[in-house]
């Protein structure tokens, strides 16, 4: 549902909104530790250098106040409605914050016809999960940015080029975040352990810098995740008490990867994964594996990259990848989880260490070329089909030379009406011999009448 950011401002009246137009949140119990840790002023905003170091682009907006609207594209807890809320505060704008899971049609038309009444407000709109905005929904802020009359913060965790239409896309300045460090974690849930007014200083816990990082490392760049869990750690315990390795224990076996099926993580993390399996590097390649299986990916999938790599990338350098990469995903669909995890890594170990060969890839793209650029070629007619009478009467295939007839079946016809050199072999592997073959033939048929 949309809000007001304070008390002080009203989304739907005429009235102008009092300064301070972004109030400070309130310490209260009621509120998770998350919520009460946010950042109030930019300065107190952790990691993201890339974007908010001295001198960036984004500080200077901020500063003079001159910008559009914002897009901030980055995974769960890295800082994403926090920046908004600051962006707002430092602005002096009326905050107005809405979640695209609960919100709709009906809603924004309201929000957006009360800043059009109240223009001298500087409203600023924040969706959060813009990502969950259908086309028309999207389309209906159109307008409103175009004109000025809200200033948009879009935050979404799926990439903005595949959800966001391009016309919203186009009008609005575009800054990705990273997932937080661990030490910029570390250092929040430390100042988290004693702030009297907004942590947990008041209970009086303790805890070494190794727990706060370890901490920190389960909960991969969600510094959300990370508060929240030593909320839950330091309420389990009595005031006072050591928050020490044991404490973790528990959070560490329930730990989750996060991994969005047939989203951004799901791109990315296969992409790591084949990229390593070329670059034999069969350490990375098994790491992106355990992250993909752990994740809940359909081994099949994973199955059928293998398979590909083994013709994109091996390919003759070692001809037995592709059989062994289908056999390996035949063995997923019969065997299933959790043993078909064994296979997949065989198979990726097999890829990875194997030497490689693109001379397929390439080979099948300079013919594809070839078609593309030049004339079609005329098949010869020594290579025609002589099967049924009227091919025979018309002389398709007369003049063809029987390989089998000649020495290594090398007989120095032309199969090109214009040959052109299509396959370069490679020397990695099985493909060296397969380059000597070639060189030896080429030798041949040069002695041969053409």
């Amino acid at each position: 549902m949309a809000r007001p950011a304070d008390e002080t401002s009203s989304l739907f009246g005429d009235e102008t909104p009092l300064a301070p137009l972004v109030a400070a949140p309130k310490s209260t119990a009621l509120q998770p530790l998350a919520a009460r840790m946010r950042p109030r002023k930019l300065e107190e905003i952790v990691g993201q250098e890339h974007i908010l170091q001295a001198g960036s682009l984004l500080p200077r907006l901020i500063a003079g106040n001159r910008f559009g609207s914002l897009l901030f594209y980055g995974p769960p807890g890295c800082g994403k409605t926090s920046l908004a809320e600051v962006i707002a505060r430092e602005t002096k704008s009326r905050f107005v914050r809405v979640n695209a899971v609960m919100s709709n049609v009906a809603e924004l038309r309201e929000i957006l016809a009360a800043a059009r009444r109240q223009p001298e407000a500087a409203t600023m709109l924040f969706i959060d999960e813009l990502h969950r905005f259908n086309k028309s929904q999207q389309d209906l802020l159109l307008p409103d940015v175009e004109e000025g009359n809200v200033r948009l913060i879009g935050a979404t965790t799926h990439n903005p080029g595949f959800y966001v239409n391009p016309p919203l896309l186009s009008r609005s300045h575009l800054f990705r975040l990273e997932p937080l460090s661990a030490a910029a974690v570390a250092g929040v849930l430390r100042r988290a352990l004693t702030d009297v007014e907004r942590g947990l200083g008041g209970r009086s816990h303790t805890a070494e810098d190794k727990v706060l990082n370890d901490l920190a490392g389960l909960c991969d760049g969600d510094l959300r995740r990370a508060l929240n869990a030593l909320e839950v750690i330091a309420l389990s315990l009595p005031e006072q008490a050591v928050i020490g390795e044991k404490e973790l224990e528990l959070f560490a076996r329930e730990r989750r990867i996060r991994y969005d099926a047939d989203e951004d993580e799901h791109y990315d993390t296969i992409s790591a994964f084949i990229k390593s399996c070329r670059g034999s590097d069969p350490d990375a390649a098994m790491y992106w594996l355990a992250k993909m299986l752990a994740g809940g990916e359909d081994p099949r999938f994973i199955a059928r990259r293998l398979v590909i790599l083994a013709s994109e990338d091996v390919g003759l350098a070692d001809p037995q990848a592709l059989p062994l990469t289908v056999a390996a995903h035949h063995a997923c669909d019969f065997i299933g989880l959790p043993e078909a995890e064994l296979t997949l890594a065989h198979a990726t170990l097999y890829i990875a260490t194997a030497p490689k060969s693109n001379s397929a890839t390439l080979a099948l793209a300079e013919a594809h070329r070839l078609l593309k650029e030049q004339p079609v070629q005329t098949i010869p007619a020594s290579l025609r089909s002589k099967s049924g009478q009227a091919n025979k009467r018309i002389g398709q295939g007369q003049g063809y030379l029987y390989a089998h007839d000649f020495p290594e079946n090398i007989s120095g016809q032309n199969h090109l009406q214009n040959p052109t050199a299509i396959y370069t072999p490679k020397t990695a592997g099985w493909e060296a011999k397969i380059a000597e073959r070639l060189a030896r033939w080429r030798e041949l048929r040069a002695k041969l009448p053409q």
